[in-house]
């Protein structure tokens, strides 16, 4: 969710601040105050807070107000409260807990894709594991980020499993945040890329246990290597 204008602007200060824990579960957040704190209309108030609303992080009442609700009740597959929740001190949790989710789910769709790829999907994991391989090579990290993305986003939807398709926006947002956060190395590992060419390979050839043998090895790799850099 990409919020433009002044929504997206009193966002970006109220979103961070929950995710943080600076504006705590409990808080009453009231319509006027958040006006003349932001300097903003009482429609980008709602707007603002329609959106949170969405995402489960604050409750809106009448003649109540807004009240911030406790992190267990936020959605946290959400692109933008990972991405708030990566800016904070909650960052290693986040990204220990989003680690352990793409371990659990990540290989399980490569094997699946294996399966059920369409012929479109293996053309496109092909020619993403070529990009990739291209990019790590010129130490360009901006696009071997978004080759990342892709590639990761096309195996969950080839495995033809819709719940692990919607997760592409989750995986994204992690990738995203360890790169932005200096949690990747400097030049993409060899070792690494030459896996994601063994995952498009394998299904590409249908072979399903070493789709998601080379798939929970890239996975399992990347949070080893995050839990030694945060710890």
């Amino acid at each position: 969710m990409d919020i433009q204008g002044l929504p997206g602007r009193l966002l970006a200060d109220l979103g961070p601040a929950i995710a943080s824990g600076e504006i705590p579960a409990g808080t009453v957040l009231r319509a006027e105050e958040l006006e003349e704190r932001y300097g903003v209309s009482r429609t980008v108030v709602r707007e603002a807070v329609r959106i949170l609303e969405s995402m489960r992080m604050v409750t809106a009442k009448r003649r109540v107000g807004t009240t911030v609700q406790p992190k267990a009740q936020w959605d946290v597959f959400d692109p933008m409260v990972i991405r708030w929740r990566l800016a904070g001190a909650d960052r290693p949790a986040q990204l220990r807990s989003l680690g352990a989710l793409r371990l659990a789910v990540e290989p399980a769709a490569a094997a699946l894709a294996a399966r059920h790829a369409t012929d479109d999907h293996r053309r496109e994991l092909s020619a993403l594991a070529t990009e990739l391989t291209v990019s790590a090579r010129h130490a360009d990290l901006t696009t071997f980020l978004q080759h990342d993305i892709d590639f990761h986003a096309t195996v969950l939807r080839a495995s033809g499993n819709e719940m692990f398709a919607h997760l592409g926006d989750t995986v994204g947002a992690v990738l995203t945040g360890r790169t932005e956060h200096q949690l990747m190395p400097h030049r993409p590992e060899p070792y690494a890329v030459r896996l994601h060419r063994e995952v498009a390979e394998a299904v590409c050839a249908g072979d399903a246990e070493l789709a998601e043998r080379a798939m929970r090895t890239i996975v399992a790799g990347a949070l080893e290597e995050l839990s030694a850099t945060l710890d």
